[in-house]
């Protein structure tokens, strides 16, 4: 049995000390605030925070000890004996973030089971939820990264949760900035990869679409041919590339291995024919947003590769998978209709997806769409914001939008006329606006934004 013990930590990490007894199966945490038994604090230097300035509240809070820097454990100490803490666990490192990579970089190569990587541009929590229902319902032992722990300090702490009864691993990828994807790939070593799609995200920090490609593609660093790409067929970025390995292509394009056919959005729902390989299967996606043919075509595909039954795809595909923020319908307080929160986050291509989707469902109640800026577009941002103004057109069935923030400015210069335009600079001021009108009618609300804007606060405001 593979044992995350003081010999392992001393194997991997120079300069360790350690004072007290590690865990027999510690997790690790940064969150100082809700913590097991058995978990140790990791205590990070952050651009704002110094964890080590909340050791105390996590030993407080149940944490079996804490990850320091060397430098802080003459101050740890003092304050462990005065608050009588003498006896809880200290690992003392030189670097607590360097040895959080390392641990888990070295605790991954421990282990020869399929590891799934996700990214993407859109679509990454969505596909990797989809997967995770997928492989609970073919009874699968796995695990699967938490909620949107996609950086590198998420993707290492959700690597450390990897134990030997494992059957299988799924770890969401995120990237902002260039080099990054390589520094979770070296974590992560995926043995099959995924990229959803290409779209303009991060692009200040990224740079330009084929910028993105090139950052993306760097999931598949460390494959050899023995391992199997999952990309978008649809997308020439992804598709038209020569990889080293072999790759399944996804799409609606009758050249992608998996496909989507005669696809109908029905108010709530959509209709499709799904191809894997040569089997047609007729599907019901509990789902109006395209999001939702993306993860059922990813997940299709890691079915195939993993064998799993194609009964087993097809139950799971089918079932909704509620993702927080992520076109997540919920009732109003006031009892006149819902709010669909679709505001983790926002580009030009995950913006239009959910107009059209809010378009299609069939409802008596008033539509309202709150928009908020998308940011990190970079110096085309104006454009960008143009752009969705003008989608607005592809959305009749909308009587009110609501935008927020500064950018969304050039969203109101190209919408269309006859629809009702109302400006508000913060969540509070857009919260105001509607709350003098919902309860005067039904309404079904749309709440659409990067998630700097702020816009679940709004949602937690008015939905039960």
């Amino acid at each position: 049995m593979i044992r995350f013990d003081e010999q392992f930590i001393r194997s991997i990490i120079s300069k360790v000390s350690i004072f007290g007894t590690i865990p027999t199966d510690p997790e690790f945490s940064v969150d100082s605030r809700s913590l097991s038994i058995d978990t140790l604090f990791v205590a990070l230097k952050g651009e704002r925070h110094d964890g080590h300035a909340f050791v105390l509240d996590a030993l407080k809070n149940g944490a079996a000890g804490a990850l320091i820097a060397a430098d802080k454990l003459d101050e740890c100490q003092q304050l462990l004996k005065k608050h009588q803490f003498e006896k809880k666990l200290l690992v003392v490192v030189p670097d607590p973030f360097d040895a959080l990579i390392a641990l888990a970089t070295a605790w991954r190569e421990c282990f020869t089971i399929p590891i799934i990587g996700v990214t993407g541009s859109v679509g990454k929590t969505s596909c990797k939820e989809s997967i995770a229902h997928l492989l609970k319902t073919a009874g699968k032992e796995f695990i699967a990264s938490r909620g949107n722990q996609n950086t590198l300090i998420g993707v290492a702490l959700n690597m450390l949760r990897l134990r030997s009864h494992h059957q299988v691993g799924v770890f969401e990828m995120g990237i902002n900035r260039r080099g990054e994807m390589a520094l979770l790939a070296k974590v992560v070593k995926p043995t099959i990869g995924i990229i959803t799609s290409i779209g303009h995200s991060h692009m200040e920090g990224l740079g330009s679409l084929q910028d993105i490609a090139v950052e993306k593609r760097d999931i598949f660093k460390y494959f050899t041919e023995e391992n199997i790409g999952i990309v978008n067929g649809d997308q020439p970025l992804s598709a038209m590339v020569s990889y080293p390995h072999p790759i399944i292509k996804f799409g609606s394009k009758t050249t992608n291995q998996i496909q989507v056919r005669k696809v109908r959005a029905e108010d709530s729902h959509i209709r499709c024919i799904l191809k894997v390989y040569k089997t047609k299967y007729n599907i019901i996606l509990e789902n109006p947003h395209a999001g939702a043919i993306t993860s059922a075509l990813v997940t299709a595909a890691v079915s195939h590769i993993l064998e799993i039954p194609h009964e087993s795809l097809c139950q799971a595909i089918q079932e909704p998978v509620i993702v927080p923020g992520r076109f997540e319908r919920r009732l109003l307080k006031s009892g006149k209709g819902a709010i669909i929160s679709d505001c983790y986050n926002a580009n030009p291509e995950s913006v239009k997806a959910s107009l059209a989707a809010f378009q299609t469902i069939e409802t008596g109640a008033y539509k309202t769409v709150v928009l908020g800026d998308m940011l990190e577009l970079g110096v085309n941002s104006p454009f960008w914001h143009r752009q969705i103004g003008r989608f607005f057109r592809k959305a009749p069935s909308l009587k009110r939008v609501i935008l927020v923030g500064n950018l969304v400015q050039w969203v109101e210069k190209t919408l269309p006329i006859g629809v009702k335009v109302e400006r508000a600079q913060t969540w509070q001021q857009a919260l105001g606006l509607l709350e003098k009108d919902i309860p005067t009618k039904d309404h079904l609300i749309l709440v659409k934004g990067s998630n700097g804007v702020g816009l679940l606060n709004l949602v937690d405001q008015c939905a039960k």
